[in-house]
């Protein structure tokens, strides 16, 4: 009954874990979730105010697929005074989250047997997203060892089409360095490809700094930057994301929108626009909160015995799990005997079979019973 293109998509390995420990929490079990990539903060009053005024104005119909004009604009603002790209009003669209908005990529670009190259490990929708337009997944690792400009070459063939990156990288938590943010673009350029940039952590970095690989030379013209609001303001479940992209690409992502969603929720549009008008505050707070929380994570898993990557962005730790056996039986082993819920390293891609991921998106008292659980299994 189903179509073809499902065929050798599994689902979420995040969403699937998250309600796994939902479950368990129903069936009265004291679960520590440390599986979904959500900010567990309230969104800041003031944006949820600014949603309250839009009811009460009456903004709760439909508007252009694109998105509002003065949010549309405001990202453009954003994104030439903050990420140094030439952006207008006309080349971003606002989607129901940033997941939408690398779909409409995917089915607006990849014909039946486009290659992409992904760096393993990766978000776990971005092969899906690639399989489900039609596309081939190219995994290159990029994890402890950084990103090889050689084995970029040895996986692009006639074929290819795009690469992705993620920077602040989920799962891993890594940020891509200056040089090879320079290598990767020098690759793109030579070999006539698309790069899709999700930045949806760009904010949440730590003693780092954010670069878009689309201020380099010649980029622009090749890349779409993928970012959106759940992670820096706390507002997930209000499904707002963006993209910002050459012209002749932003013109198929809104055909697809247009027929798809139609457009991104009104009344999470102008609580999306008081967040990037607003004061930053908020935003700092949350990241200094997730930096405290991150030392303490990294400190007790290594203490315990299991050796963790240092993350410089994001909110997740990358954990070598090989000493205790596979991804997936650790994972199983936390779940029986400690109720700790992680996600197995593999779902990201094949360099992750030896690790899981955690996300240090919970309170410290959370993260410190964890790690107590996990010192006593061990004993």
């Amino acid at each position: 009954m189903l179509s073809k293109r499902l065929s050798g998509i599994e689902e979420s390995a995040t969403i699937k874990m998250g309600h796994i420990a939902k479950k368990l929490q129903d069936e009265g079990n004291e679960v520590l979730n440390f599986s979904l990539g959500e900010p567990d903060f309230k969104t800041p009053e003031h944006i949820c105010e600014a949603a309250k005024r839009a009811l009460d104005l009456g903004y709760t119909h439909y508007v252009s697929s694109a998105g509002i004009e003065e949010l549309r604009e405001e990202i453009a603002d954003k994104i030439r005074e903050e990420n140094k790209v030439d952006a207008s009003m006309e080349n971003v669209i606002v989607t129901p989250g940033a997941k939408q908005a690398i779909y409409e990529l995917m089915m607006s670009v990849l014909d039946e047997g486009d290659e992409v190259i992904l760096l393993d490990p990766a978000w776990v929708t971005f092969e899906s997203a690639v399989k489900i337009a039609g596309g081939v997944p190219k995994w290159v690792k990029r994890l402890e060892e950084g990103l090889k400009y050689e084995s970029l070459e040895s996986e692009v063939s006639e074929k290819t089409k795009m690469i992705m990156i993620n920077s602040p990288n989920n799962p891993v938590g890594y940020v891509l360095s200056d040089n090879e943010l320079k290598e990767t673009a020098k690759f793109a350029v030579e070999h006539d490809l698309l790069v899709l940039s999700d930045e949806i952590y760009e904010k949440i970095i730590y003693g780092r700094r954010h670069v878009s690989i689309a201020s380099f030379d010649d980029m622009q013209a090749r890349t779409v930057i993928i970012n959106g609001f759940s992670k820096t303001y706390a507002m997930t479940g209000w499904r707002i994301g963006y993209a910002v992209a050459p012209a002749e690409i932003m013109k198929g992502m809104l055909k697809i929108q247009q027929h798809s969603v139609t457009c991104a929720p009104s009344i999470a549009q102008f609580a999306a626009l008081t967040a990037l008008k607003s004061s930053q505050d908020c935003v700092e707070e949350m990241v200094g909160q997730f930096k405290r929380r991150r030392d303490i994570i990294v400190k007790r898993l290594n203490e315990v015995g299991l050796r963790c990557l240092n993350p410089e962005g994001a909110f997740y730790a990358f954990v070598n799990t090989s000493n205790h056996g596979s991804d997936v039986e650790f994972t199983e082993r936390l779940l029986k005997e400690a109720y700790i819920v992680v996600t197995p390293g593999s779902a990201f891609g094949p360099a992750g079979k030896d690790y899981v991921r955690f996300s240090f998106a919970a309170s410290i008292e959370h993260i410190l019973e964890g790690m107590e659980r996990i010192e006593k299994m061990f004993s």
